[in-house]
């Protein structure tokens, strides 16, 4: 049969034209070809342009919000970096010398062109070697939105958190007499104080003082509570709450996270209990040591060079679907003596900064929450933390399902716990 010389389609060529070649830079920018996203960017000023897989694989970072440095896409979060055709060739947290994990390369596009103006991509290997002329009706094609997690996700609105304590507010918000109506699980609650006692409405299983902390719980809790110092000498300061776009699980990981801000610590040693765990490593000035307790309670503490100790108590309240209230607390104990006023204003100021860093910094916002299934993303030694975060959730839904009265859970945890091996590689 002979081969038709009518000029095709752009998408029946295997070619779709993305984005005009003049709007390609060193910034990342998103684009769709043949119903998939991709990134293209060019990797020195005026270069060729390089196409990739939208999603940094170690948190499913999107990588619009990558720079390019030295040749390289860099994410954005942990400053992973990628050459041209993908291969990971850099990851900060693991030192100069490690090998990145097997799973940590990006995909590309079978080739990239530019023609006509017009930047093309052809996801798939096609018998068109270059793309078609462009034409005064060629718009780029549309742009899909990023693959959610294909396993389970904790989200602010899972159901399961309803068995744990939230925070819901600082205790001096709340004087006697006085009501608070305040957000939880995509719910509204009014809390009360009346001659010393606390009462919510509508019902709940409980809600108390604690800490300094007014605490709700929706239903019979299932999870551990964190151990919270309290000792002679220790000073404490609980920051204004503040609030976030960003799902508290994944508030909880930033937190959690040795390597965030470029670091380069030890690899993390951790100890799973009932209902927590506890992670120890060293960082740059300090030992550091942090316990948490399911679902989303976390205590951080940094032992420092002059025998002095300071503790970071991260409290999470998932108000909707696309608001956290973050509660954070600084606690401080001089090295011989009680520790000073002006050593807990300092740490409020540094505990502050971390928090406006999360808070603000877009990198952490944009999901739907926190993915389980531990294949989902790729994982390196000093992320055993936020293994262990995971694998905790996912023992915790299991446990509050099953005060719900479901059996139908079980085999996901078993994956979620089973399913990766790039630690142990890493």
């Amino acid at each position: 049969m002979a081969l038709s010389r009518t000029p095709p389609s752009p998408g029946g060529t295997g070619w779709f034209p993305v984005a005009r070649s003049a709007d390609v830079g060193t910034a990342p920018v998103a684009v769709g070809a043949g119903d998939r996203p991709w990134v293209v960017v060019r990797l020195r000023p005026g270069g060729e342009v390089t196409a990739l897989s939208p999603r940094c694989p170690h948190r499913l970072a999107p990588l619009t919000d990558g720079t390019v440095v030295d040749g390289l896409l860099q994410c954005s979060r942990h400053g992973w970096r990628f050459t041209a055709d993908g291969r990971c060739r850099d990851i900060p947290a693991l030192g100069p010398d490690a090998a990145p994990p097997p799973r940590a390369d990006l995909s590309a596009p079978w080739a990239v062109e530019e023609r006509d103006g017009w930047v093309w991509i052809a996801p798939d290997r096609t018998l068109h070697h270059r793309p078609p002329r462009a034409a005064a009706a060629t718009t780029a094609e549309p742009v899909p939105e990023l693959p959610a997690p294909a396993g389970p996700v904790v989200g602010n609105l899972e159901p399961a958190l309803a068995h744990a304590w939230h925070p819901v507010a600082l205790a001096d918000q709340l004087d006697d007499g006085g009501w608070l109506a305040v957000r939880l699980l995509g719910r509204t609650w009014t809390v009360e104080r009346r001659e010393g006692r606390l009462d919510a409405g509508p019902a709940a299983w409980g809600v108390r003082e604690h800490l300094g902390v007014v605490w709700l719980a929706p239903d019979r809790p299932v999870g551990e509570e964190v151990e919270v110092p309290s000792a002679p000498g220790i000073r404490s300061r609980w920051l204004s709450p503040v609030r976030t776009s960003a799902p508290a699980a994944v508030v909880v990981d930033a937190f959690l996270d040795p390597a965030r801000g470029g670091r380069v610590p030890s690899v993390p040693a951790v100890t799973t209990g009932r209902g927590g765990f506890t992670a120890r490593w060293t960082d740059a000035d300090a030992a550091v040591s942090v316990q948490l307790g399911a679902p989303l309670q976390l205590v951080r503490r940094e032992d420092l060079p002059d025998g002095s100790v300071r503790w970071a108590v991260l409290l999470v309240q998932p108000e909707d679907a696309d608001a956290t209230r973050i509660h954070l607390g600084a606690f401080v104990q001089g090295a011989a003596a009680p520790a000073s006023r002006a050593a807990l204003a300092a740490e409020v100021d540094r505990l502050g900064a971390e928090l406006a860093d999360v808070v603000t910094d877009r990198r952490w916002t944009g999901t739907a929450g926190l993915p389980l299934t531990l294949r989902e993303e790729v994982h390196v030694a000093t992320d055993a933390p936020g293994v262990a975060l995971r694998r905790v959730l996912a023992d915790f839904l299991v446990a509050a399902r099953r005060a719900e009265g479901s059996t139908t859970v079980q085999d996901t945890t078993v994956r979620t716990t089973e399913e990766d091996t790039d630690v142990a590689a890493a």
